[in-house]
């Protein structure tokens, strides 16, 4: 069974772009490639044709991934989301106790995470110790380098 992935609806329309963009231009320029290589003759012994055969073979694997996560999509009403506790789509104001640093992400679905954005994937060990909780809660999380505690100091959207 498939897992429905909650988006928001520019979330969603970024991700049906992206797939456009993979059907209608690279597929076509991929099989472009694949002829041109067939055109040069042997193929058992045609590196042109095996690397366009091997990126042909990714695209469709990332055109069927795509296509998967967008038929499962499920766009979230921001206004509707309830910023008594930490849930999907609510931005996260937290200090990190033992460096005393203040840092605030918005917990997004994992197709629209972008650290550089602070947009945090749900699915990552921070996220997870953090849904559910409420303002003035204490969170440990337990990361590769050990386990780092957190105080939720506000929760918006």
């Amino acid at each position: 069974m498939a897992t429905v992935n909650y988006v928001t609806d520019e979330g969603l329309q970024r991700l049906r772009k992206e797939l456009e963009q993979l059907k209608n231009v690279e597929r076509p320029k991929i099989s472009q490639q694949i002829a041109e290589a067939r055109d040069k003759g042997d193929l058992s012994e045609n590196a042109e044709y095996d690397a366009a055969k091997e990126a042909q073979g990714l695209l469709e694997l990332r055109i069927s991934n795509l296509e998967s996560v967008i038929a499962n999509s499920r766009i979230i009403d921001e206004s509707k989301i309830n910023i008594s506790q930490v849930q999907i789509m609510t931005k996260v104001k937290l200090k990190n106790i033992a460096t005393k640093t203040v840092m605030e992400y918005t917990l997004v679905a994992e197709s629209e995470a972008n650290l550089k954005e602070a947009k945090l994937s749900v699915g990552t060990p921070i996220a997870k110790s953090l849904l559910g909780k409420k303002i003035g809660d204490m969170v440990e999380v337990q990361v590769p380098s050990g386990i780092i505690k957190f105080e939720i100091l506000n929760i918006s959207r």
